[in-house]
């Protein structure tokens, strides 16, 4: 849940909110409040956009078979317990 009370900064209840918002675990209010800063606010939108395109290259790694000359490059570099 996003914090309104008046002393917060407007990008640091975006920054709070980010995560939640990608998630779509906002109510209607706290959506529209998050869009409105994001339209308004060069910064966020452009951590927005980071955020997401994140995402969306995490859930194509997850996907992606990973080529067996790189695991095992991979295993060569982990040190021993």
């Amino acid at each position: 849940m996003i914090d309104t009370s008046s002393e917060i900064d407007p990008c640091a209840r975006c920054e709070e909110a980010l995560q939640p918002y990608l998630d779509r675990e906002l109510t209607k209010a706290e959506m529209a409040e998050a869009e409105r800063h994001l339209d308004s606010c060069t910064y966020c939108r452009r951590r927005y956009r980071f955020e997401e395109t994140l995402r969306r290259y995490v859930r194509q790694a997850a996907t992606e078979e990973m080529p067996p000359d790189l695991k095992q490059k991979l295993a060569a570099l982990r040190t021993p317990l």
